[in-house]
């Protein structure tokens, strides 16, 4: 049985959420790297703070998310599809970051965004 591709939404519910989520991510402020490494070292303590900090970590590179997916458009997934997945690799990046080894965050985090981005335009045009 063939899939049902839909291509445009008859509403415009798409674009509202999608612009009310970048004016939310834009208002996240930035973090320094120095920050970025203590947050790393609370991500690895573990418990209440490592979670807090890996969330901060998260938010703070959400709009990186963001410039990244926009890269991939027109391949078969929708902006909003491909920023949930670029999310997806930044938590993954977010939990395995080894802030020992000298990089930048975002550095390290551009390759798990990558990764989930086209995994997902990968399994979706199977």
């Amino acid at each position: 049985m063939r899939q049902l591709k839909i291509s445009k939404s008859i509403t415009n519910r798409s674009s509202e959420a999608l612009d009310k989520y970048l004016v939310e991510i834009g208002r996240e402020p930035m973090i320094t790297v120095d920050e970025e490494i203590e947050l790393a070292q609370e991500i690895h303590k573990g418990g209440r703070k490592g979670e807090r900090a890996k969330e901060k970590l998260i938010k703070a590179n959400l709009r990186f998310v963001v410039s990244v997916a926009k890269q991939y458009q027109h391949q078969g997934l929708s902006l909003t599809d491909l920023i949930d997945e670029g999310n997806i690799g930044l938590v993954k990046a977010a939990e395995k970051f080894d802030e020992t080894r000298g990089f930048k965050f975002i550095s390290y985090a551009v390759w798990w965004i990558r990764q989930s981005i086209l995994q997902a335009i990968a399994e979706q045009s199977r």
